[in-house]
């Protein structure tokens, strides 16, 4: 009975036709035959008026909002600083950042002031986003807390920048935390080319000297 039952419909149907036109029909079971005769088996078909049908569905859908990808996003590009575990940093591509780069002053001298507003300005033309940091403490600690938030490059105005001329200022990158030094009119459209991906940091160092301590002193 449990072969019989597991006939697909096709054996069904050839078990019918032979029962039809010979009055029998072979059932292997294993290595085994049995031959069936006409007054053993009925094949009856009936039609089953079905009014609910249970369905178990066979798609997995993960729950994965906006929130998630963001949490991983955020921890993929979190780093420690090599040697030195409490300063982290932000690896966010600078297409990305939401802020691109940071204005950082040297002193609170008014004579500061008009340069950190003319790059503040040419910036805001380009479209840069940009944050100025004239907040007090060490422009070591500054730089720690620009790299926190991922802001990837940061323009220092220090002494030379307004004791010399042309007035020239800094410009850090914040993975390498290398500097160049280049002319304060040349360093928005520096920022606005490496934000958007058309120029590389590499590309930066090769057109413009390597920055390792200002002349001027206080």
């Amino acid at each position: 009975m449990d072969r019989l039952s597991s006939l697909s419909p096709e054996e069904v149907t050839q078990l019918e036709e032979s029962m039809k036109s010979v009055g029998k029909f072979t059932l292997s079971i294993g290595e085994k035959s049995f031959e069936l005769e006409a007054n053993m088996v009925k094949v009856q078909r009936l039609q089953k008026k079905v009014h609910t049908v249970d369905v178990v569905p066979g798609v997995i859908e993960p729950s994965f909002g906006i929130g998630r990808i963001m949490y991983a996003v955020l921890e993929h590009n979190f780093h420690v600083r090599e040697g030195d575990e409490q300063r982290s940093w932000l690896s966010l591509p600078p297409i990305v950042a939401p802020v691109k780069c940071s204005v950082l002053p040297l002193s609170s001298h008014p004579d500061f002031t008009p340069v950190v507003k003319t790059l503040s300005d040419a910036l805001t033309r380009l479209d840069v986003s940009h944050r100025v940091d004239d907040s007090s403490g060490s422009i070591g600690r500054r730089y720690a807390r620009t790299d926190e938030i991922g802001i990837p490059f940061g323009i220092t105005v220090d002494f030379d920048t307004v004791r010399k001329s042309p007035p020239s200022a800094t410009l850090r990158e914040r993975d390498s935390m290398k500097q160049i030094r280049a002319e304060v009119s040349e360093l928005p459209n520096l920022v606005s080319q490496l934000s958007r991906g058309s120029l590389t940091w590499s590309d930066v160092q090769l057109q413009y000297p390597q920055f390792t301590a200002q002349e001027t002193t206080i």
